[in-house]
């Protein structure tokens, strides 16, 4: 049907391949963006018809059951959300069907063709099923009914863009609280998402546990936080070079950098107090938590680490660039103290990391709390154990950052 030239560097590879109609659709990334591209079944292109323009990248699509439209998800032109789009799979000028505050995904096209179903969330709204006319139009939320939901609880976070100590940019959704009046200076906290391969929105997430982290981070806001979620470099939604940022993880912890500059941003705003900021995350979240409160205890007060990686590989010569790249690799500054949550079964980051982290805690007489969930994954399995570990959160947050207790008790826990 369809080959790449011999010298061809542009796609090089085809996955994901979709039949659409007398087409077949596929993404790649030739150049900066995460694109769908077409060739037809019957044989005869020459370069792959390119349909979905924009600065931004392609996440999920849905096909018209006649093959000849791509419904797809994409945050071109809204770079901290997502909306959905139509193109003809033939090739031609692309249309949006959603726009606006609202946060889109998943398009899934109805049988008759006139209407998109969809998940849509919003800043106030968690992820709801939706339909929209495949022409465009307000989207119809059709479940759930929210009831008591506390929409009025909730702050709209807005995008706050920075700049790192080696130039690099990157985006943050800001969370103020309500009713902050001048001359206030609040406590701040830090949220870093894992993956590293995630982007937090301007709203509700469409993965599970960034859509309870979100939720979490307007909590904190409702408690007086100050929050700032950091989209930090090696993460998806602002192109292929952010994304695969040098010298990072272990070849360098450059991520780290945009962390530090958050933090150094919070310190600089007339409503947070600069001495009391603290940082949380799961995950690569509790790699860049451990990485704050071990390089920088000097801002970052308290943090919350939930099965993090403390050491990447597997070397503890202190000259190697793994180690010196490892949140142990600076555990002689931690003096910040740390609530370290894991699940004793986790299959995506060893338990030995958390354990290897209290030992050296522990010699360094850092005041920890501990939670092991046992027989639990990576993100615990059971409602009843998040709504646990976001109350201890919050009260551990709440003890260092809104008055403070004394941690000279060995580093031991209570």
């Amino acid at each position: 049907m369809w080959h790449n030239a011999p010298s061809d560097q542009a796609f090089t590879r085809v996955n994901r391949i979709e039949w659409a109609g007398d087409h077949l659709v596929f993404p790649a990334e030739p150049e900066e963006w995460i694109r769908y591209y077409s060739v037809t079944a019957t044989g005869g292109t020459t370069d792959p018809i390119a349909l979905t323009p924009g600065e931004g990248m392609v996440e999920n699509i849905g096909l018209s059951s006649d093959g000849r439209t791509l419904f797809y998800c994409t945050n071109a032109g809204d770079i901290d959300r997502r909306h959905i789009w139509r193109v003809p799979t033939a090739g031609g000028t692309a249309a949006q069907i959603t726009s606006g505050d609202d946060i889109e995904t998943y398009p899934a096209p109805l049988a008759s063709g006139k209407q998109i179903a969809l998940l849509t969330a919003a800043a106030r709204r968690p992820q709801s099923v939706g339909v929209v006319n495949a022409s465009g139009g307000r989207v119809n939320v059709l479940f759930p009914r929210l009831g008591a939901f506390p929409a009025g609880e909730h702050v709209i976070p807005t995008n706050v863009t920075l700049s790192a100590e080696d130039g690099v940019e990157f985006n943050n959704q800001l969370f103020v609280p309500k009713k902050v009046q001048p001359g206030d200076r609040r406590p701040a906290v830090i949220f870093v998402h894992g993956g590293p391969q995630r982007q937090m929105l301007l709203g509700y997430h469409y993965r599970h546990f960034y859509h309870m982290a979100y939720g979490a981070n307007q909590w904190l806001a409702s408690k007086g936080y100050v929050v700032l979620s950091v989209n930090y470099r090696s993460g998806i939604g602002y192109g292929r070079s952010f994304r695969t940022a040098v010298d990072t993880g272990g070849r360098g912890n450059a991520e780290y950098r945009d962390v530090l500059a958050a933090g150094k941003y919070l310190q600089s705003r007339d409503d947070v107090d600069p001495a009391r900021i603290g940082i949380w995350g799961l995950s690569y979240g509790g790699v860049l938590t451990a990485q704050a409160l071990a390089r920088n205890s000097d801002i970052f007060k308290v943090g919350v680490d939930l099965a993090g990686v403390h050491l990447w590989g597997s070397s503890i010569d202190p000259d190697s660039e793994s180690f010196r790249s490892s949140a142990i690799g600076a555990i002689d500054q931690w003096k910040s103290p740390v609530l370290l949550v894991h699940g004793d079964d986790d299959r995506n980051v060893a338990f030995a990391q958390t354990i290897g982290l209290v030992q050296l805690l522990r010699a360094h007489e850092v005041y920890h709390e501990l939670i092991v969930f046992p027989d639990d994954v990576h993100d615990s399995l059971l409602y009843s154990r998040w709504i646990h570990t976001f109350e201890r959160m919050e009260a551990f947050l709440s003890r260092f950052l809104h008055g403070g207790v004394s941690t000279d008790r060995g580093g031991q826990s209570p």
